[in-house]
Parts: C-alpha cells; sequence; structure tokens
C-alpha cells in the first residue's frame, strides 16, 4: 500500500507549515465537548481500535505506522503459492462489543475447521483434545491481516493513517505548550515533525512504548506500569509443499488442521490451506516455543529455519523437502505477564497507552484495549 499523501494544513500542521491568522472555535465531537486531535502511534488491532471509536465520537486522529499498512501483529505475508498468517493465527468471540464490530464487515471473517486444537507430544503423537469445540475459531479472509485492514480502510481514504513513518521521539508542541508533537522518520531517513495533537496513545507492544517514551524523556505514570508488563518472543516458519496437490494426494502428513505441542522447540502448527478463502496448496506455519525463541532470538535466520524444519519433521512425518521455506522474528508475541487491566491513561499529560499486552495475548484483547482507551478519552 503507498504511503497516502500528508494531511493539509487545516488537518495535521507540521513545524514548516503556517499557522492561520485566526483559528476559529473548536467544533463538538458527538459527546458534547470540543473535538480533540488525537496522535494514535501504531495501526495493528488495538491502535485501529482506538482511532475508528474516536472518529465514530466526532474526534480527529492520525495514526502513524512504521510498516507499509496496517495489521500489526495480525501480518499475511505472500509467497508464490499462497498466503501465510504468519502471526495472530485465528481469533475466538466472547465481548459482544467485538462481535459487533465484526458484523460491521460482513463477509471478512469466516468459521474454521480447526475447532478442536490438538495437543501433541514432543514425539508428534496425539496426547488430547485442545480447545472445546463450543467455541469457535475465526479468520480474516482472504488472510487475518484482512479485519484489520478492511477497519483501516476509511482512514487511509481520509488521509488518516500515516504508513512508513516511524515515530521517534514525543515532544511538548512548539506552538502551543498544552499539546504534542511527533517527530518521525520515513523511507530513505526523510525526518518530519507533526504537531497540533491533544493527545498521544501509543499503541505498540509494552516494549517498546516504555522506550519510546524514555527516549522521549517525559514524565509519566505510564512507565512504572509498562515495566510490570513481559512479553516473549517467537520465531515464525513458513512452509510450502505444492506436490502435494495432485489427484488422490491433498494433504501431508497428519490429518489435523491445527495442533499445540509439547516439543522444545515447537509450541504451535497449523495447516494454512485448511483456513477458508485461501489457496489449496499445501503451507504449513510453524510458531516456536516462547522459551525456544527467547534462546535463539539473536541466531542466523538460515539456522533458525534448519531447525526448525527438522523440529517440523520430527513432529509431523513431513520429511518431504518444501518447495518454499520463509521464517520471521516476532520479538514482542505472546504476553507473559499482562498489565492486569485494559488500558493505561496519563490525563495530567495526555498520553495513554493500549495492546493486548494490557489484557492477555488474545486478538480481541488488544481491541477491548484499543476501544476501553478510546472510551476513556473521548
Amino acid at each position: 500500500m503507498s504511503k497516502p499523501d500528508p494531511l493539509p494544513a487545516k488537518r495535521l500542521r507540521r513545524t514548516n507549515t503556517l499557522a492561520p491568522a485566526a483559528a476559529p472555535a473548536a467544533p463538538k465531537a458527538l459527546s458534547g465537548k470540543p473535538q480533540r486531535h488525537y496522535a494514535i502511534i501504531g495501526a495493528g488491532m488495538a491502535g485501529i481500535a482506538c482511532a475508528r471509536t474516536l472518529v465514530q465520537a466526532g474526534h480527529r486522529v492520525t495514526v502513524f505506522e512504521k510498516s507499509s499498512q496496517a495489521g500489526g501483529r495480525t501480518a499475511t505475508i505472500d509467497s508464490p503459492f499462497g498466503s501465510f498468517d504468519a502471526g495472530a493465527q485465528y481469533f475466538t468471540v466472547r465481548d459482544p462489543r467485538f462481535a459487533r464490530a465484526i458484523d460491521t464487515v460482513p463477509g471478512v471473517c469466516k468459521r474454521w475447521s480447526a475447532n478442536s486444537v490438538q495437543v501433541l507430544d514432543a514425539a508428534g503423537r496425539v496426547a488430547a483434545a485442545g480447545l472445546p469445540h463450543r467455541e469457535a475459531h475465526w479468520v480474516a479472509s482472504p488472510g487475518m491481516q484482512s479485519l484489520v485492514t478492511t477497519w483501516a480502510d476509511p482512514l487511509v481514504k481520509a488521509g488518516q493513517l500515516m504508513t512508513n513513518t516511524r515515530v521517534t521521539r514525543i515532544e511538548r508542541d512548539s506552538v502551543n505548550a498544552d499539546g504534542w508533537q511527533l517527530r518521525t522518520e520515513g523511507p530513505a531517513g526523510t525526518q518530519h515533525v507533526y504537531a497540533g495533537f491533544d493527545a498521544v496513545l501509543l499503541a505498540q507492544p509494552s516494549v517498546p512504548a516504555q522506550a519510546l517514551i524514555s527516549t522521549s524523556g517525559l514524565d509519566t505514570s505510564l512507565t512504572d506500569a509498562l515495566s510490570t508488563v513481559a512479553i516473549a518472543p517467537c520465531w515464525t516458519l513458513m512452509l510450502a509443499y505444492p506436490h502435494a496437490v495432485r489427484p488422490g494426494l491433498t494433504t501431508l502428513g497428519p490429518q489435523w488442521n491445527a495442533a499445540r505441542s509439547t516439543h522444545h522447540r515447537i509450541a504451535w502448527l497449523a495447516r494454512e490451506s485448511s483456513k477458508p478463502g485461501r489457496s489449496l496448496v499445501e503451507r504449513w506455519t510453524i510458531q516456536a516455543s516462547p522459551a525456544w525463541s527467547a534462546e535463539h532470538l539473536e541466531d542466523d535466520e538460515a539456522r533458525v529455519q534448519a531447525k526448525l524444519i527438522k523440529a517440523f519433521a520430527e513432529v509431523t512425518g513431513i520429511r518431504a523437502e518444501p518447495s518454499h521455506a520463509d521464517t520471521r522474528r516476532w520479538r514482542y508475541a505472546q504476553t507473559t505477564h499482562p498489565l492486569g487491566k485494559s488500558h493505561l491513561w496519563d490525563a495530567s499529560t495526555g498520553l495513554g497507552a493500549c495492546g493486548d499486552w494490557c489484557l492477555g495475548h488474545r486478538l480481541e484483547d488488544a481491541f477491548v484495549s484499543g476501544l476501553e482507551l478510546a472510551l476513556a478519552v473521548a
């Protein structure tokens, strides 16, 4: 997705833009409060849920995303043989507000047949049935990223999503001492300052959020709260076996579509081609265990890939050479110690934070966190 044009001066002020001679009276939001302009850092599930809610309440938002499009850890990676859900594998729906939000994009989310996730022992034998049949497993189609990008599309069209833009510093507005401005870095090292924000909301993993606050030299109660959160890394392996699709053979190895594993290297396996709306080419996504990922976090990618392919063969019995192999490292993948509440908001400074790490590690946790931060500040 190409980067949208910068917002016009009346919508988003950079420091090199002349301010109008006389500012008009601030319009009212739907709540009756003065309309505010929020900067949101991060365009994953939490950030987009937060932005959508604030826009619906009549406020202005500008979302900053370092990647080329929205999605965060719902990232879908394309290959010549079909797509892979490199991050979040599926989601469940327990909060009625999440269910209503999904209803706004009919046809995007579909039930996945892997309602009973198998639990494997270290040798790949089925040890027990995992999650119960009564809880549906949902995926977005044609890839997990589709739900977030669909929700983000109105922001893109309105010029409110700044992609390929990494925020490097948060500081007080040089014109309005009560407001905020952001220093950013774009492609090829280009730098800009965006100003005119009433509040800044960090929709990032807790560690980079804490680092940004620290490097910005900000004094806020968010710092101590963020330090209590722990998030484990994850190496993800993606494999394709197009030679499995031929008359009389559509799959290789096990006849289940998803499993949790107790193998010391592997925690999760999913047959991507079993998900609705995907290519039928046999494809697998394998997520390494948190402990093994942490131990090998800085290893060479090729070495990690070779070790995980070997472990995949041990667990599934699939020893054929894949036609395609790719890996992705997530430094902040799964919350191991959550914050314990849905969001952080420091009203005295106008700084807030949200993310799945507030409540857990489920995709729905990210949605609820972003939603409730928006409701708290709107």
